[in-house]
């Protein structure tokens, strides 16, 4: 029995993160059920063994890709020296390079634009994606010592999402690299970080 849960949960998860791949690159309407199954390398009729609709994977899609935000935050925000790994942080998620994978992009720009459109039960997911970020970069700066930390994670959520977004509209370019440049460098000023040499 438990080899054919591990088999279960082996093939969900890359049913899942095939369907993460798909809407970071195409949106939500970039989920059809019969291209996501063929993708992974599974027949069609099998999908209904792990969710219950569309609208279900596209919910538990959601989680999947905010999985990969929460990776990267723990990498760089789990740093003993606190300032360090949150700067990084901050250089990492406005870099050239991860504006320009598209296959692991975070969650907030490649969805953005399509939250409203999104089911309800993904909605709820997507929100519930942004408060946990949020809420890691407010620990962050309150274990700082910043007074208003919670003002200062929404702030400069807003302002590397945005920053984000905007440099993928760009491409490629002097136009897309001067937004990441100017918001590594406004966010670290105003959180108290434009001295600090970012952790490797």
């Amino acid at each position: 029995m438990s080899e054919k849960l591990s088999h279960k949960e082996r093939t969900r998860a890359r049913i899942l993160d095939e369907a993460a791949k798909a809407m970071r690159e195409h949106g939500f309407d970039g989920i059809g059920v019969a291209a996501l199954m063929k993708r992974a390398g599974l027949t069609h009729g099998g999908f209904y063994a792990h969710f219950e609709s569309r609208d279900d994977l596209v919910a538990h899609t959601i989680d999947r890709l905010f999985e990969d935000n929460r990776s990267s935050l723990a990498r760089h925000l789990d740093q003993p020296d606190l300032a360090a790994g949150l700067a990084a942080y901050i250089d990492d998620y406005l870099s050239e390079e991860r504006i320009t994978w598209r296959e692991r992009g975070c969650a907030l720009t490649s969805l953005m634009s399509e939250a409203t459109r999104l089911p309800p039960e993904a909605r709820t997911a997507y929100a519930a994606g942004i408060e946990r970020f949020r809420n890691r970069l407010r620990d962050r700066l309150a274990a700082l010592g910043h007074a208003q930390a919670e003002e200062e994670a929404n702030s400069a959520l807003a302002e590397m999402v945005g920053a984000a977004t905007a440099a993928r509209a760009f491409g490629e370019g002097e136009m897309a690299s001067a937004f990441l440049l100017a918001s590594r460098r406004q966010i670290k000023r105003r959180l108290g970080l434009e001295d600090v040499a970012p952790a490797s």
